[in-house]
C-alpha cells in the first residue's frame, strides 16, 4: 500500500547583496537600493527602508575602516521574513542600545528603531575581523 505525499508548495528565498563605499553617500544608496530590491521582488516590509538606514549610517559612522567597503545583503524568506545584514570592518565596535559609548552614542535613537521595527536583530562576527549587524523583520512572529 503506497502512501500519497501530498505536494509541498515551494518559495524561492531571495538574495541581494551589494558592496558600498563606507560614505554617507554609501550609506542613502543603501536605502534607495534595499527599496527598489523590495520593489523588484513585489514585496513591501515595513520599516525596512528604516532599518537599512540606521544599519547602514552606523556601518559608515562607526564601522568604517579608510579603504574599505561595507555590504549590504538582504534575504527575504519563504515565510515573509526579510532579513537585513549591514558588514563592516570594525568587529573591536558591537552596538548596544543604550551604550554611551556604542553605536547609538550620537543620537541614542539608532538602535531603538531598529529594535522596534525588527522582530529580532543581533551582531555576528564576520571575515577579516569585521562585524555583521542583522535585523529580522516582517515575520508572522513580529510585533509589528
Amino acid at each position: 500500500m503506497s502512501q500519497k505525499i501530498p505536494p509541498q508548495v515551494v518559495s524561492p528565498t531571495h538574495h541581494f547583496t551589494v558592496l558600498l563605499s563606507a560614505t554617507r553617500r554609501g550609506a542613502r544608496l543603501a536605502r534607495l537600493l534595499a527599496e527598489r530590491q523590495l520593489e523588484e521582488w513585489g514585496t513591501y516590509v515595513e520599516g525596512s527602508a528604516h532599518v537599512v538606514a540606521e544599519l547602514a549610517a552606523n556601518a559608515v559612522t562607526h564601522g568604517r575602516v579608510p579603504g574599505r567597503d561595507f555590504r549590504l545583503t538582504l534575504l527575504l524568506r519563504a515565510d515573509g521574513t526579510l532579513r537585513v545584514e549591514v558588514t563592516d570592518a570594525r568587529g573591536d565596535r558591537v552596538p548596544r542600545i543604550g551604550d554611551p559609548g556604542g553605536e547609538c552614542a550620537e543620537s541614542g535613537r539608532g538602535l531603538l528603531l531598529v529594535s522596534a521595527y525588527a522582530g529580532r536583530w543581533g551582531v555576528d562576527g564576520a571575515p577579516a575581523g569585521g562585524k555583521t549587524v542583522w535585523a529580522e523583520l516582517g515575520s508572522a512572529g513580529d510585533h509589528m
